[in-house]
């Protein structure tokens, strides 16, 4: 049986329910405390050993790969200012997980999101995570999926 390496995550909806918030900025990039949900997201799929995420986008949503790439001039502004531990900070994010970004063409649903994924999955055992879902669990909700996929297939 195939070990779970990769997570889809689709974010190409149009956070319709977070009105007037989401015509600006997509759900995935809300805060909680200092952080969008997105950040915790990928740090789970991270922490319970997923090498691989495919981030499912539209055209209305490239600050999700603004926030996950390398931001040079950021970093060197800081160190610059003597902020080195916000500079580390910031270059983390970028460095937290291995990411892929597909478009989603049109608004098809979350069933046409995840197929979009498929060039790059594959055959593979995946899992879908939801970029505006965050819950916190010990042990980790894709680490518990995870095992349930090693035990019984799937």
């Amino acid at each position: 049986m195939q070990k779970i390496r990769k997570a889809v995550i689709p974010a190409a909806g149009w956070g319709t329910r977070f009105l007037p918030i989401t015509k600006s900025v997509p759900k995935e990039m809300l805060p909680v405390v200092d952080r969008p949900v997105i950040h915790y997201v990928v740090e789970e799929a991270v922490q319970a050993g997923i090498e691989e995420i495919v981030i499912v986008t539209a055209r209305h949503k490239r600050a999700i790969e603004d926030y996950f790439d390398r931001f040079f001039e950021l970093e060197q502004r800081l160190l610059r200012a003597g902020k080195s531990e916000e500079c580390a900070q910031v270059r983390r994010i970028s460095e937290m997980a291995h990411l892929v970004y597909v478009r989603q063409p049109e608004p098809l649903g979350n069933g046409h999101a995840v197929l979009c994924a498929r060039p790059v999955i594959g055959d593979e055992p995946f899992l879908v995570l939801w970029g505006d879902d965050f819950i916190h669990a010990d042990p980790l909700r894709a680490r518990q999926l995870m095992e349930v996929h090693e035990e019984y297939g799937g």
